[in-house]
């Protein structure tokens, strides 16, 4: 039951931080006009809702039968992986309509602050969840701990992005890094769709 806690509480700050970053990437990509910094706080909101789905199954572990939380789970992560490719249509236009126009972004140093951030917590958390995942045998939190990597990895892209634009001066970083935060978005999206997203670490899910 302990463990069980734990892998809430290292659920709840997963949620709490990706909405928190999704307020801060979309406001500096406001400011900014920078699709990069937009799509990566869109996809925070949708790693939030993904959070949401897990955090649910944690709480209602053992009070409702396999077969029930299979089919409200299945329900739930189609809905997020819909969302995803909702999400990464809006960031393909925006990007290709960037580069079509030569639209140019501004530098910003507070969309470096969050990557940074966001490179230093991600591996961190990832980390906890994957090992606690292990301890207790949840392939569920293995999974969303994988996740948890993933992001991180589209931080170096992120920030990759926006230093070339801050301190080389290179116009197309934006919308390059918004190219592949949208590829990012389509992979995730349709292994939600599909019922994929776990791979393997979902055999025996309800663990």
């Amino acid at each position: 039951m302990e463990q069980f806690k734990k892998a809430l509480r290292l659920e709840y700050f997963t949620v709490g931080y990706n909405l928190l970053e999704a307020v801060a990437s979309i406001v500096a990509g406001g400011l900014a006009n920078s699709i990069a910094l937009v799509g990566f706080g869109l996809d925070s909101i949708v790693e939030s809702l993904s959070g949401l789905v897990l955090v649910w199954r944690l709480r209602v572990h053992g009070r409702l039968s396999a077969d029930e939380e299979e089919r409200i789970e299945g329900r739930a992560t189609r809905f997020v992986g819909a969302s995803f490719l909702l999400l990464a249509a809006y960031v393909l236009f925006e990007s290709v309509r960037k580069i079509i126009t030569g639209e140019i972004s501004d530098p910003s140093l507070p969309g470096i602050v969050i990557a940074v951030l966001s490179l230093i917590v991600m591996p961190v958390l990832g980390y906890k969840k994957y090992r606690l995942g292990k301890e207790m045998g949840l392939s569920s939190l293995v999974a969303d701990s994988k996740e948890t990597f993933v992001c991180a990895t589209l931080s170096v892209a992120l920030l990759a992005g926006l230093t070339a634009r801050y301190f080389l001066d290179f116009p197309l970083a934006d919308p390059l890094v918004g190219l592949v935060i949208t590829a990012y978005l389509v992979k995730e999206g349709l292994e939600l769709v599909r019922g994929e997203e776990c791979g393997d670490d979902c055999a025996g899910h309800g663990k």
